[in-house]
């Protein structure tokens, strides 16, 4: 299927054009600025794609069809799981995590740097963390049981050992990726929002209030990019994943610095799932817990950080279901699967639940990233395996570099 499939060319636009800095109108027949670039989605990857430009020296738009990012990138655990990657996205995650100290410190965004612990309660689950350690021992530490429930403050039930991954990063994200268009606002990036893109050609992009032109131009809408190239998400076979998560009140008197991965976080992120070990844990887990694969549940937890308005909540995660388009329907079954779950790890008989709500991000079978260039001067740009806030940063370098 060819690139360009998905591109039709575009009506002249004569509405007029809002300014989100002061709401004025400017006269349709008024000659509209010119950007270096314009990105189309304040989501992690627009937002790391202007960083990246603005920085730069280029003169950079960015156009969100909300009043603010309110996908995928505010919907997630806040974890820069770097350790965990393999191939490409290992080099991304790496790059990227540079990049989230430096903004950290410039935008005075909080970044915890405890790194993860992984919890093994399973032969098979030491088993590959032996092997991953093995392979990667500058940055990751094997764990006993003991030294598992200091890094953790707390022992989880059963556990047999564990592993320390120490590059790891966290961030709240609901309050993060707002502060960090507000940081990009103040050096010079221009924000639009409620701005909805109906179409996007080479050097033009057309909203519901304007048109906007620009030499270059990244589509950096996420699962919905099959709303603006079709043919693209088609070929890449982009389905949206759907995710439950919850967040429940932490047991009295836990703090947990680090994120928390388990035996079915190992089967999920390819650092672990490609060891030799990892097959004889499939086989137990479909074995012994066939529900977990049925709900393709990762349990996994970080805790919110001191400075968010949830802060100390357990953030306790979550299923992922895929298909095309998004049903309406929860099903409690998957909610109720992950609560008894964490009471059984943590050895609590009730989790006070505060807040449930529904994920969704970008899935291909092609592989974590969709770029491509639908025409001249215009990329499409997608995380499709729940890596954003992982490796965007370091994927725009790439992209527009």
């Amino acid at each position: 299927m060819p690139r360009s499939a998905g591109i039709r060319p575009l009506p002249p636009v004569t509405v007029a054009l809002v300014t989100p800095a002061s709401g004025a109108a400017v006269p349709s027949g008024a000659v509209p600025a010119r950007y270096d670039v314009a990105i189309v989605g304040a989501g992690i990857v627009g937002l790391a794609h202007a960083w990246r430009a603005v920085r730069a020296g280029l003169k950079v738009v960015v156009l969100e069809r909300d009043e603010y990012a309110a996908g995928a990138s505010i919907r997630n655990f806040g974890h820069i799981c770097t350790s965990a990657q393999s191939g490409p996205a290992y080099d991304y995650a790496l790059r990227a995590r540079g990049e989230w100290l430096a903004l950290g410190a410039d935008a005075g965004i909080p970044v915890s740097t405890a790194g993860t612990v992984a919890v093994a309660r399973r032969l098979e689950e030491l088993a590959v963390l032996e092997e991953f350690v093995g392979e990667r021992s500058d940055d990751n530490v094997l764990l006993t049981a003991a030294q598992l429930a200091d890094k953790l403050g707390f022992a989880p039930v059963d556990a047999l050992g564990g592993a320390w991954l120490r590059l790891d990063l966290r961030v709240d994200a609901p309050s993060a990726v707002p502060a960090f268009a507000a940081h990009l606002a103040r050096l010079g990036v221009e924000f639009r929002y409620r701005a909805n893109v109906l179409g996007v050609e080479s050097g033009r992009v057309v909203t519901a209030r304007a048109e906007v032109t620009a030499d270059r131009v990244i589509v950096a809408v996420g699962h919905d990019v099959d709303r603006l190239f079709p043919g693209i998400a088609d070929e890449h076979g982009v389905v949206r994943c759907r995710l439950r998560m919850i967040e429940a009140d932490a047991p009295a008197g836990v703090t947990v610095d680090p994120g928390v991965f388990t035996g079915t976080s190992l089967l999920r992120y390819d650092a672990f799932s490609r060891t030799a070990a990892a097959a004889a844990l499939r086989d137990a887990l479909d074995r012994e817990a066939p529900e977990l694969g049925e709900h393709g549940v990762n349990l996994m937890f970080t805790q919110r950080l001191p400075h968010s308005d949830a802060a100390g909540r357990l953030v306790l995660g979550d299923t992922h279901h895929y298909g095309l388009t998004e049903s309406p329907f929860d099903d409690e079954a998957s909610d109720e699967l992950l609560l008894a779950r964490f009471r059984e790890l943590l050895g609590v008989r009730e989790l006070v639940v505060r807040r449930r709500w529904r994920g969704v991000y970008a899935s291909s079978p092609n592989g974590p990233y969709l770029v491509a260039s639908p025409a001249p001067g215009v990329t499409a740009v997608s995380v499709t395996s729940g890596i954003g806030m992982t490796t965007a940063l370091g994927l725009a370098a790439s992209v527009l570099d």
